[in-house]
């Protein structure tokens, strides 16, 4: 195999992008498929769930464990590796005989997908270690996620309509196959020149901890939240996760660190990430069941009336990002809370009017989608404002992870509500996600947050060298056109 091209950074770009096109993609075309999903493999309202959560769980608890591994043993190696995973899963996805095989298959996927979003930033660290056009870079690379969620719930309704729900997975492999064959030719390999010890024990943990609770929200419903086999779910992940606690405390180098959750920043962005997502995922899932089930949409109709969100999700993430490194992240975070609350409440009576048609839904679906797009640049920003620029790394997947965590939780949630037949309630949930970002946002962007504890070392005093919010960085290094642009340290 021939050694990479390291003077082509345009082409590792680009394959980054393809990268995460597949991971991000799969975000939102999936929910227009899941009626006929359900339809063709004859899955209850918890089997689609499970095809949905089977994916992000194994996501959520391996994102960190991806990065670490491709810091050791090569990020274009593991990289590939996620290619070859992500685009096999999809193929056998494709292929499933039944719902059993379909969450197997998904979960293949997955184990891909954790190796594709952390690894593809290494990487593009790696290929511009210039700041500026590093800068530049990662908004390409963001812009590909904003495409692909807008993109998603129209390709995915014409592809259902016209080929059925398994060509939503027979469009991952070109890509994959295309971008497998770029990595192997562009992608330089390169490692971290003191990279993390594995942490077996913690991992366990995490993944023990979210795979029981999320089991036991999805199950309940059916079983009952008093049999015993959810009260012994339930009792396994609160278990898990107070056992995680104390054994990372020990550990020199935690998978994750609870030292980091001093800072009041860090601990509020996290938080803010699980409710914004929690949001998605109930609104993606909810919506789909409302659009094709209770309305008789096509996917392809279904898709056309998410249009208002997914557009809005596109446009928002640069004006966040602009208004993040020029005011802060005080006012994005405002109006993020501000649309999600408000898209989940005018979603309670424009769905129970069941006209598909009517301004309100797709009122309901462009605040939804302004709220969305507002949130993620001030959660980052915020998350790495309060820890050591050493520590921003593990910052941003720590965050990447309560974003995956979120999405997990948010179907969980949603599918029981509307599995006990409280479908209203599932807006409401919404609208509270959107209520605390909006007060998490005043508290976590002003003065209380700095003065409230911001991260400490492990004799309980501060955490030296805290990194600068995005806004304060302003005289590192001019742009190509006179304008300063931010130095962001490689975290890595």
């Amino acid at each position: 195999m021939p050694e990479p091209d390291r003077g082509r950074p345009s082409l590792v770009l680009a394959v980054c992008c393809l990268g995460v096109l597949l991971v991000s993609l799969d975000t939102t075309i999936l929910n227009v498929a899941l009626p006929s999903i359900q339809q063709d493999l004859h899955c209850s309202v918890a089997g689609l769930q499970w095809t949905l959560d089977a994916y992000t769980i194994v996501l959520a608890s391996l994102l960190i464990l991806a990065g670490s591994t491709a810091d050791r043993v090569g990020r274009r190696r593991v990289f590939r590796l996620g290619l070859v995973l992500f685009t096999g899963g999809s193929a056998l996805c494709s292929l499933a005989p039944s719902l059993n095989w379909l969450i197997v298959f998904r979960m293949a996927q997955a184990l891909g997908g954790c190796m594709l979003t952390p690894v593809a930033m290494a990487v593009i660290a790696n290929a511009f270690p210039r700041p500026s056009e590093r800068a530049r870079a990662i908004g390409v690379w963001g812009g590909v996620v904003g495409i692909s969620m807008a993109a998603g719930p129209v390709l995915g309704g014409v592809l259902v309509q016209i080929a059925g729900w398994r060509s939503v997975f027979w469009l991952n492999v070109p890509i994959g196959l295309a971008a497998l064959v770029l990595a192997a030719l562009c992608v330089p390999e390169s490692r971290a020149p003191r990279p993390r010890r594995v942490d077996p024990v913690s991992q366990l943990l995490v993944i023990a901890a979210l795979g029981t609770l999320t089991y036991a929200v999805i199950e309940a419903p059916g079983r009952g939240w008093t049999s015993p086999v959810i009260v012994a779910s339930l009792t396994a992940a609160a278990g898990a996760l107070a056992g995680l606690v104390p054994y990372e405390r020990r550990r020199d180098e935690p998978l994750i660190d609870p030292r980091l959750f001093r800072s009041a920043s860090f601990s509020g962005a996290t938080v803010m990430a699980v409710c914004a997502f929690v949001a998605l995922g109930g609104f993606l899932f909810a919506n789909a069941l409302h659009l094709q089930g209770d309305l008789g949409l096509s996917p392809l109709d279904a898709g056309v009336r998410l249009l208002p969100m997914a557009v809005l999700c596109l446009l928002c993430p640069p004006l966040s990002g602009r208004m993040v490194g020029s005011r802060g992240p005080r006012i994005p975070l405002l109006i993020a809370g501000a649309g999600i609350t408000a898209g989940g409440a005018l979603a309670v009576p424009a769905t129970r009017s069941g006209d598909g048609t009517g301004l309100l839904l797709y009122a309901a679906y462009a605040l939804f989608g302004l709220g969305f797009g507002f949130v993620n640049a001030p959660i980052t920003d915020t998350a790495v404002s309060g820890l050591p620029r050493a520590q921003a790394g593990v910052a941003a997947a720590i965050a990447a992870t309560s974003r995956q965590v979120g999405a997990a939780l948010g179907i969980a949630v949603s599918g029981a509500v509307i599995a006990a037949g409280t479908r209203p309630a599932v807006w409401w949930i919404i609208v509270g996600c959107g209520l605390a970002i909006l007060a998490l946002g005043i508290l976590t962007s002003g003065p209380w947050a700095h003065m409230a504890g911001d991260g400490g070392n492990a004799d309980g005093g501060q955490l030296p060298d805290r990194a600068e919010p995005l806004h304060e960085m302003r005289n590192e290094r001019p742009g190509s056109n006179g304008s300063k642009v931010p130095s962001v340290k490689d975290s890595r």
